[in-house]
């Protein structure tokens, strides 16, 4: 298939998973992920993907009793076509992913590098398909087969957010915001004065009996000047060159006073601001602007399930008290902040 259609998609899909699944024995490297209740299991050639995918994940404690393979394929592995391009027909998020949906599959279709992403749920088995080995969007080392965890999740009633955390004691707080609200920095902030974090960025959501967030990803991300400001260039002895949102990347393994916990119980969701006042304090936020903080972001970020997505972070804010926090100068200072705001129970 050299052009495809929304006609077409779920043929194509389906072709590509058997062919990458029929190439098991072709891929040089295999990389078992235990994460909460899931087990992942990764082949793909070697790369920068390879080695993401073997640093960028917070291990849980325990093997989940979920199981999936995910391949990442190219051309180069014997047996995996190259990718098909989109007709000329016009493209739509939703579309696809509708269609998709309709047969029992989700996916997801990054134009610039025809780079696709199929997943089926029932059987567990996932195919990212790049022209190459390093074929793939800049963002995706930083959080590696984030859409297939969103895929897989979502079907056990869970959702991946796009926020942060921290917490004192086993109790924790969802920091929400769109990017440059300070909720990377909060979460340094955090970390550098003995909270505790399950993750930045890219956290997972369960809401069974209570709200309760998992770690997936072990990445922290800085921007130089609050790299600066928050004693990270002296702190660390090694990093990076700058990513590509121009931010220094970094584990939080590297900054944290104790291992990560296993997960938080969250009691609050927070939305942090840079307000330029030198002192830091928290109010309480209307629900609708901390959904407006929460879901645009986290539903843009996450191909597909896009109703459900809405109905999550909906009864999210419902069951959560919201705040807003407003940033003061000091790291050692907002830390202080929010473990009182956690220690009175405020929340």
């Amino acid at each position: 298939m050299s052009s495809i259609t929304l006609k077409t998609l779920p043929d194509y899909a389906r072709h590509v998973l058997a062919a990458a699944e029929s190439a098991a024995g072709d891929y040089h490297v295999t990389r078992k992920v235990h994460l909460p209740r899931l087990e992942i299991t990764v082949r793909m050639g070697a790369g920068v993907l390879a080695s993401a995918v073997e640093q960028a994940f917070v291990p849980a404690p325990v093997a989940g009793p979920g199981k999936c393979s995910i391949f990442v394929a190219d051309p180069q592995i014997e047996g995996v076509p190259a990718p098909a391009g989109w007709g000329r027909a016009f493209f739509t998020p939703h579309a696809f992913a509708s269609r998709l949906a309709e047969a029992g599959l989700r996916g997801n279709y990054f134009h610039d590098l025809d780079f696709w992403q199929f997943y089926d749920p029932q059987h567990g088995v996932g195919v990212q398909l790049m022209a190459s080995a390093d074929a793939f969007p800049p963002w995706e080392p930083g959080a590696p087969l984030r859409a297939f965890l969103h895929w897989e999740y979502a079907a056990r009633g869970m959702r991946l957010a796009h926020a942060g955390t921290l917490g004192i004691d086993g109790k924790g707080i969802l920091l929400a915001g769109s990017g440059g609200a300070g909720k990377s920095g909060t979460v340094v902030a955090g970390l550098l004065n003995r909270l505790d974090s399950v993750g930045d960025d890219y956290v997972l959501i369960g809401m069974a009996a209570a709200v309760t967030a998992y770690p997936l990803f072990a990445t922290l991300k800085q921007d130089p000047e609050g790299f600066r400001r928050l004693g990270l260039d002296r702190r660390l002895t090694s990093y990076g060159p700058l990513n590509w949102q121009g931010k220094h990347q970094f584990h939080i393994g590297d900054i944290a006073a104790r291992p990560m916990p296993s997960n938080l119980d969250i009691t609050a969701l927070v939305v942090p601001h840079i307000s330029g006042g030198r002192a830091s304090s928290i109010i309480p936020l209307s629900r609708k602007e901390a959904m407006i903080a929460l879901a645009p972001s986290g539903i843009a970020q996450m191909p597909g399930e896009r109703e459900s997505g809405f109905r999550f972070f909906s009864d999210l804010t419902r069951l959560l008290p919201c705040y807003r926090l407003s940033l003061g100068t000091e790291p050692q200072e907002i830390a202080g902040t929010i473990a009182d705001f956690m220690m009175r129970g405020t929340a």
